[in-house]
């Protein structure tokens, strides 16, 4: 420890991320391929929490369009980060690395409860903490759970690895050309500008802590470390700049 920027992180993962070029589901060089970022990371010595949303598999908000009960929607979205979840833990031990999955909705023949201080532990041995079905509510994204159990944790940054995201834009460059990548910007203007890096309720949580964020794209290889060793990747959301790692 002492080599990097940020010692103990929170990973969010999209869950569309993990589709690869696949209309939907999991594909399983992508999964690998994060698994090998986050092993290099956990090798390293950086205390690893993951959060992975389940959009590849079922999203809520799409359903609720068609009339099903928004708290029913979202309690299948929180099933679906568990799948995701398992996939990931699977491909990290085969990486090497050893896991521990902690679920909001408690389901103990396939993973852990989600308990603080335990989490803390496996991260104190080493061990890569998934935590998965959100916060355990409906009304919850998975950005909002990421926020919170890093802030629960102890985390020194939220980071995340956003579906087709390496940044922070002045717009979105989808749709206007002229939009502009943000190296910086503090968690105030990020709300005030609207942005949208992530939901305003796991950003306004953030500020609150003081927890900085870091928009970037995790498939370009070795990005994840270069992170970690405060590099200018992505976008920074904070109230100041990092020290230098040492």
């Amino acid at each position: 420890m002492g080599a990097y920027v940020y010692e103990r992180i929170v990973l969010k993962l999209s869950g569309e991320s993990l589709k690869g070029s696949r209309p939907s589901g999991l594909d399983p060089d992508t999964v690998r391929f994060v698994a090998e970022e986050v092993a290099a990371a956990a090798r390293g010595g950086v205390q690893v929490g993951l959060v992975v949303g389940g959009g590849n598999i079922w999203r809520g908000a799409d359903y609720e369009a068609t009339g099903m009960d928004r708290s029913t929607a979202d309690s299948a979205g929180m099933l679906a980060t568990i799948i995701n979840a398992l996939a990931l833990q699977d491909a990290l031990e085969r990486a090497g690395v050893m896991v521990r999955t902690q679920t909001a909705i408690t389901m103990p023949s396939v993973a852990e409860p989600y308990i603080r201080r335990r989490a803390i532990r496996h991260l104190e041995k080493g061990r890569v903490v998934i935590f998965a079905g959100g916060t355990g509510n409906p009304y919850m994204s998975t950005d909002t759970a990421a926020a919170l159990r890093a802030l629960e944790i102890g985390a020194d940054a939220l980071v995340m690895a956003k579906n087709n995201v390496d940044g922070v834009y002045t717009a979105d460059p989808r749709k206007d050309a002229s939009a502009t990548k943000l190296t910086h910007i503090t968690h105030h203007d990020a709300l005030r500008r609207r942005l949208g890096a992530l939901d305003s309720t796991a950003l306004s949580l953030c500020m609150d802590n003081t927890l900085p964020i870091v928009v970037f794209n995790m498939f370009t290889p070795g990005n994840l470390v270069k992170v970690l060793d405060g590099e200018p990747v992505g976008t920074l959301i904070s109230e100041k700049l990092p020290a230098p790692a040492t």
